[in-house]
């Protein structure tokens, strides 16, 4: 009885009264010997006389430590630790097996199944105490560890978001400077192009009504003029220069759809969410990416097939939705130049699709589908972390796909899905609630 008011007064009560601890033995004077010894200290004591009454009371609550005998009428506390050890939901409760062996091999097998300690029979109440203190300070600093883990990785997660933002925010701001040079440099020689083709041509017809004119005029015209004429060609030279001029013509209305679709892109004098034309977004998006839809090394022209629904507005930050539709039809690209560098039968035909439909009354669906090289299944759940990318060195850093989704999800509650199969394509899915 000294022995058990010297352990009395070596514990904490408040820390105590929180200890939910398991006694399972099948001498009833032991458990009632260890429960009374446990209870004084502040201990809250359950108690199970064989393994099935054990295995039933942890499962319904799981206790925070258990005594555990090794030798019961049922089970065997070998088999009934390493039950608990293989179940994520008891695994982490300290076992402290309690036995009148004392073999070294005895004490080598509890720990091999899990054991947290082992005591042997007979034992001092003290050494009991000390060592289930020892085990529940084990257990909280562990637990404490796991909280300071998960708050790393939390942290980490945090920066990587942080990070995701700054490269976004910064990209997005060089890439307005860069519109709002190129506009200003590229517009004013434009419109003086632009303005004078059609004159030049005008002034040409004018020039060639002329040379009809006289030649009508002077039907025996000079032996000389009559060579020279002859010699320039001048049928096929009228011919050629009005194709010239048609194709500076043509040049220069797709040189204004780019910067104007580069004005869009990036909605330099718009700001924060409004009413939006997903279907003028994406047009815009392939207008500035048309040269990628060309420019595989076989020379390759990427088909492009929309099948648009009849969308309403959807109200959403633009500019951002642009960046989304830009990283997925980029990627698409992406995967398509890839399946063709890998020489692919003679008869690919690379594709991509763009669907749009109005699902319901309050969901709007957009799929992006390519037939590249597709996505390896043991990356599926990972493409949409930061930093994580499955392309060569050199040609992404893992940040679109995060960004696209994010951008997606947390701007705009929404969802963004891939479905993928190796070799035959990838279909990436936006869904907006209106």
């Amino acid at each position: 009885m000294n022995s058990q008011q010297t352990a009395q007064s070596n514990i904490p009560q408040t820390e105590s009264q929180r200890t939910d601890v398991l006694i399972v033995d099948d001498i009833p004077d032991n458990i009632r010997f260890l429960s009374t010894f446990l209870v004084d200290q502040g201990y809250q004591v359950r108690k199970a006389i064989n393994g099935q009454m054990a295995l039933r009371t942890i499962a319904a609550f799981p206790p925070d430590l258990i005594l555990l005998d090794v030798n019961l009428p049922d089970i065997s506390g070998y088999e009934i630790c390493q039950q608990l050890k293989q179940d994520p939901v008891t695994a982490s409760i300290p076992i402290i097996f309690l036995s009148a062996g004392n073999a070294t091999i005895d004490k080598v097998k509890a720990f091999q199944t899990g054991a947290a300690d082992y005591i042997s029979k007979p034992f001092q109440l003290e050494e009991v105490l000390v060592r289930i203190q020892t085990q529940l300070t084990i257990q909280t600093l562990q637990k404490d560890l796991e909280t300071q883990n998960q708050q790393l990785k939390k942290a980490l997660e945090d920066l990587k978001i942080a990070q995701i933002n700054l490269v976004q925010q910064e990209k997005m701001s060089t890439l307005r400077k860069v519109v709002a040079g190129v506009a200003h440099e590229i517009n004013n020689p434009l419109s003086f192009i632009a303005c004078n083709i059609k004159p030049a041509q005008e002034y040409i017809h004018q020039l060639l009504g002329l040379i009809n004119y006289y030649q009508q005029q002077n039907p025996e015209l000079d032996l000389s003029i009559k060579a020279y004429l002859d010699e320039i060609d001048l049928e096929f030279l009228v011919a050629d220069l009005m194709k010239i001029l048609k194709s500076m013509e043509n040049g220069a209305e797709r040189i204004q759809t780019v910067v104007l679709a580069l004005k869009i892109f990036t909605r330099l004098d718009e700001s924060g969410i409004k009413p939006t034309d997903v279907h003028e977004c994406i047009d815009n998006v392939l207008a500035l990416l048309r040269y990628r839809l060309m420019s595989n090394d076989n020379q390759i022209m990427v088909q492009v097939h929309k099948e648009f629904g009849n969308l309403p507005l959807v109200t959403c930050h633009a500019e951002q939705f642009n960046q989304v539709i830009y990283n997925l039809l980029y990627n698409a690209i992406d995967a398509i130049d890839e399946k063709i560098s890998h020489n692919i039968h003679s008869d690919f035909v690379p594709k991509i699709s763009i669907h749009t439909q109005f699902s319901s009354p309050n969901l709007v669906e957009i799929r992006i589908c390519d037939n590249g090289v597709g996505i390896p299944e043991a990356d599926k759940a990972k493409i949409f972390e930061p930093f994580f990318t499955t392309k060569s060195a050199g040609r992404g850093i893992g940040l679109g796909l995060a960004t696209s989704q994010r951008i997606i999800e947390e701007l705009h509650d929404g969802v963004l899905t891939c479905q993928s199969i190796v070799g035959e394509g990838s279909e990436f899915k936006i869904q907006l609630f209106l």
